[in-house]
């Protein structure tokens, strides 16, 4: 906890809004995604979707393939809980919502369904959007089908398996979108990115979460910037967006949103 707190300091210092952005298509993404203050009539659905899961008090048995929760150790845990301290907040769920609706995805991976809070504000961003998401918890898994069905999104697909070994299944296909949302070890997310980026297009987007959760992540992070078919990446603390633009210069952009 120590270790985001200094870093989550030291971003703060370094971080600008879009008015200390030179790049057009970095300062349209900012100003008419990030901080667009639109009060879309999906996000009563996303708020919906959360309070049902805060109101459900089964429990469920985790498998953590990760590295766990920092605030969770049992691993009988209810539904209500996980969406309280671990699910996607209701914040990032409609940035979600405004990524996929802004950039207008038609392929999208997501490593990690967990309860489904991020899969469902996702597919609420286009619903034309063909959304492939993989869970390694059977129960979780189980648990989020049912869900998504309740609240009739129709164009998720998910698969309940190891990441390891469905990334290989999927590595053939081309995603415009992953959210990177499973295991937040550094070797892990390494080879997900390796693997994964041969799905890559120019247009694609790449989105890690949890950057910061630990000075391994940050360390995978820094190395994924690096690489050189990366050029654009925004560091938002809690995510960090990688893109593959052959007509951008590389540069990497610290943003609060």
């Amino acid at each position: 906890m120590f270790y985001q707190v200094f870093q989550y300091i030291k971003f703060l210092f370094k971080s600008s809004n879009q008015h200390g952005v030179h790049s057009p298509f970095v300062f349209d993404l900012v100003s008419k995604c990030f901080y667009d203050k639109t009060n879309y009539e999906s996000y009563h659905a996303i708020l919906e979707y959360r309070k049902s899961l805060l109101n459900n008090n089964s429990e469920l048995s985790i498998e953590d393939l990760g590295a766990g929760s920092q605030v969770m150790s049992q691993q009988k845990r209810l539904v209500s809980n996980i969406a309280k301290n671990a699910g996607t907040t209701t914040k990032r769920a409609k940035l979600l919502f405004r990524l996929t609706n802004y950039f207008k995805p038609k392929n999208v991976l997501e490593l990690g369904t967990s309860l489904g809070i991020a899969t469902h504000a996702i597919s609420l961003g286009n619903i034309e959007a063909n959304i492939t998401s993989v869970e390694g918890c059977k129960e979780t898994s189980a648990f989020s089908k049912t869900q998504l069905i309740k609240f009739r999104v129709e164009n998720v697909s998910l698969i309940k398996g190891n990441f390891n070994n469905e990334i290989e299944k999927l590595s053939s296909n081309s995603y415009d979108l992953i959210f990177f949302d499973g295991n937040h070890q550094k070797e892990a997310t390494l080879k997900y990115f390796e693997t994964l980026l041969k799905t890559a297009t120019n247009e694609s987007v790449f989105i890690f979460d949890d950057i910061y959760w630990s000075k391994g992540m940050t360390e995978a992070w820094n190395i994924i910037k690096a690489h050189p078919k990366v050029t654009v990446t925004i560091d938002t603390f809690f995510w960090g967006f990688v893109f593959f633009r052959s007509e951008q210069v590389k540069e990497h952009f610290t943003i609060r949103v």
